[in-house]
């Protein structure tokens, strides 16, 4: 599979802001609680802004509630689902990126059920017909392939991922994968979403993950009729008739320079927060694995976390946060407090608590 684009000066541009800012990024150091404060608030505003492109009418302060309170809102239960769920399938995100998981087709399909159903264990199966794409009025905005394409295209998309690697800057091959996703639409519901959570994806996995700092999708909420139009590259709305093969490059160009605006102020932030480097902070937070560390990032709001908290944050049962938080009390960074089951609470031990900033 080939794209037609071309690297503009604008382009050339906004990669070279992009390369200043993750190197700047990548040299400043944050006490540990404050930057993994910073992580999950970026993965809220993911969530948050993701789910509202969609038409999600829940406000910030609401969709941070649903995912880290778990609180739930009356009459709008399912805009509380939607942000669980893509809550959750960022946080699997991040575990493939950790576990160093390919990008593949069935890892794609399993994000999409994750996006949409809240449960990743089965692949959601690709759209059996079409899904005409209409405006408020009735009329046609865009019709995507048959849905007898889907499982070829698709598999062509995954293979170009992981070919091109080696081949283009990663936030190039990020910004054509959410395009084609949407082009192919491959399911009913849930397309944007998965698009735009891929993206991520592959930034993260291709080491553009800027600290897990940062949330394009604020970028593409605040300036949404931009983020439609540039998605529309050919002036004909069939697949067959212009769109398989149109020339991306203003589509590349907005969305690297989405990337390179939410790059330049997460930069600016994070320097004015910076520590000197600290040989004892990084020795305490090296003991600590990829769940530990989102978990020290709720300390950075409040002084004791339950188990319920774990979970959500997590994804796990009730149960299993029980299981790793008396793990982490053994290992000695959390102390319990409260010792019944249903009101026991933690806090960090003293020598963590000394350097969480």
């Amino acid at each position: 599979m080939t794209y037609q684009y071309s690297f503009t000066p604008e382009i050339v541009r906004h990669l070279q802001t992009i390369e200043r800012a993750r190197a700047e990024v990548t040299l400043t150091v944050l006490p540990p609680a404050i930057a993994e404060g910073l992580r999950l608030r970026a993965r809220v505003r993911s969530t948050h802004f993701s789910t509202r492109i969609e038409g999600n009418r829940l406000t910030l302060v609401e969709a941070e509630q649903a995912v880290l309170e778990g609180k739930g809102f009356p009459g709008r239960e399912r805009d509380t689902l939607e942000v669980q769920h893509y809550f959750k399938a960022l946080a699997q995100v991040e575990a493939w990126v950790e576990e160093g998981k390919p990008i593949t087709e069935e890892r794609v399909r399993q994000l999409h059920s994750l996006i949409f159903t809240g449960k990743g264990k089965r692949p959601t199966p690709y759209r059996d017909g079409q899904n005409v794409i209409k405006d408020s009025g009735g009329g046609i905005v865009y019709l995507p392939p048959e849905a007898s394409d889907v499982p070829n295209l698709m598999k062509e998309l995954t293979e170009w991922i992981q070919n091109s690697e080696r081949e283009l800057p990663v936030p190039v091959i990020a910004g054509i994968a959410h395009y084609q996703f949407v082009v192919v639409h491959p399911y009913y519901d849930g397309n944007g979403r998965t698009a735009r959570a891929l993206a991520t994806w592959i930034l993260y996995r291709g080491g553009y993950d800027l600290g897990r700092f940062y949330a394009l999708e604020e970028f593409y909420a605040q300036d949404l009729q931009g983020y439609y139009d540039a998605l529309v590259t050919h002036p004909n709305h069939n697949y067959y008739f212009g769109r398989a093969e149109a020339d991306v490059t203003p589509w590349l160009a907005y969305f690297l320079k989405g990337m390179a605006a939410v790059f330049e102020t997460v930069s600016t932030e994070i320097r004015s927060q910076a520590l000197a480097p600290d040989e004892k902070v990084e020795s305490l937070l090296r003991k600590l694995d990829r769940r530990a560390r989102i978990v020290l990032g709720l300390f950075s709001k409040q002084e004791e976390i339950t188990a319920n908290d774990v979970a959500r944050v997590l994804g796990l049962s009730p149960r299993q946060a029980r299981e790793i938080m008396t793990e982490w009390v053994n290992a000695g960074w959390l102390e319990a407090s409260n010792m019944a089951r249903k009101t026991r609470k933690y806090s960090l031990s003293a020598e963590y608590r000394r350097f969480i900033g």
